[in-house]
């Protein structure tokens, strides 16, 4: 049953009369002296640029079905986002393409597959060291080739957005070159790379961080790493996991303040198990684990793959941990991502519920439908 409430715009704090029915919304401007719910708010919705996959889904497999991957949309969907990056990792090379030309085919086929923007490719041209590696498969990193890059524009028909490397690659520079000149942005991740690797990096194009402040050596030289000359360059946009988990308050507090909120974004780095219960599951070739404390873990051990985090709880965490105004976290969920990665603002809107620190999404709608 439809019902009628009060909420202001994030955006222009302007009051609007929503009618909401079940996940589905439609507003109008207030009439006269209403006041809104202090907790009810309307913002565009979210952009993910890293989602490896979501509800029991694995974006990595090629033999995930239109189906299943469908079906993991409408939950992200539940979460705000209305547009997102599906994000294949290191892998053998058929694998990545058969992964990519599967998920191209969601895009075109699935009823929600609008909410496909184009893809990530996180890896393979990547560190191989232990540490900055992560959880990807050391037996498939391999040097930049854009011969591979072309391989991966051909399996999407042209949808790559984002490509993570490592630039300590000697064919880095070019390889960024090139990839940058067919349109996608190049991110700088799972690195080791030298403070005069990274800047030749930027120099030859990349605008990006990958999820700074992970995969990284556990221990670093205390004033001089790849993670400080990242925060370091201003033309570096930096994205974080705010779960908690990946990195502590006091630096997610002083990387954003390094990197201001314009040059900031946030991630899930969503994968398989996010969205579903405690349990074994797959990334790409690989078991990880969902542990009832909500880590995602390599199967077995206590190292990180990705994250069972949702847009909307990073939303509100930056907002408690890092003192940032609802505005401000906003933006790192919505124009900051469209900008570094070239896409489209959504045309959708969120109405959420902000209360004692949570942000819980309660309806989308197209924006067209507001005034």
């Amino acid at each position: 049953m439809a019902e009628n409430v009060f909420a202001r715009s994030a955006l222009d704090h302007r009051i609007y009369e929503v009618v909401l029915d079940d996940f589905a919304f439609t507003c109008a401007a207030a009439p006269g002296r209403i006041t809104a719910s202090p907790d009810l708010w309307i913002s565009p919705a979210f952009i993910d640029l890293q989602v490896n996959g979501f509800a029991g889904v694995d974006y990595n497999s090629p033999g995930a079905s239109i189906d299943e991957i469908d079906r993991s949309l409408g939950v992200i969907r539940r979460t705000g986002v209305a547009s997102l990056l599906p994000t294949v990792i290191t892998g053998d090379g058929d694998h990545m393409i058969a992964a990519l030309r599967n998920l191209r085919q969601a895009q075109q086929r699935a009823s929600l597959g609008r909410m496909i923007a184009g893809f990530h490719v996180e890896g393979p041209h990547i560190s191989p060291e232990d540490g900055p590696r992560g959880a990807h498969p050391l037996q498939y990193v391999r040097l930049p080739d854009f011969n591979e890059f072309l391989k991966w524009q051909e399996a999407t028909e042209g949808n790559i957005r984002v490509v993570t490397l490592s630039p300590h690659w000697e064919e880095s520079p070019r390889y960024i070159e090139n990839v940058v000149a067919a349109g996608a942005s190049v991110s700088i991740g799972h690195t080791h790379a030298s403070a005069a690797q990274i800047a030749e990096a930027v120099s030859a194009g990349a605008s990006m961080s990958t999820h700074l402040g992970n995969a990284a050596h556990p221990i670093l030289p205390k004033t001089s790493n790849y993670i400080w000359d990242q925060l370091a360059d201003d033309r570096l946009t930096a994205s974080f996991i705010a779960d908690g988990i990946h990195i502590p308050a006091g630096f997610l507090r002083s990387a954003l303040r390094a990197k201001t909120i314009d040059r900031s974004v946030l991630v899930t780095d969503a994968s398989s198990p996010a969205g579903a219960l405690p349990g074994r599951y797959k990334l790409g070739e690989q078991d990880v684990d969902l542990t009832v404390d909500g880590r995602v873990v390599m199967a077995g051990q206590n190292r990180l793959a990705g994250s069972a985090l949702k847009l909307n709880e990073a939303v509100a965490r930056v907002m408690r941990e890092a003192g940032l105004s609802l505005e401000e976290a906003l933006q790192l969920a919505t124009t900051n991502p469209a900008r570094a990665a070239h896409l489209e603002i959504p045309k959708e809107q969120i109405l959420f519920r902000l209360t004692s620190g949570r942000l819980d999404v309660l309806a989308m709608s197209a924006y067209r439908e507001l005034p």
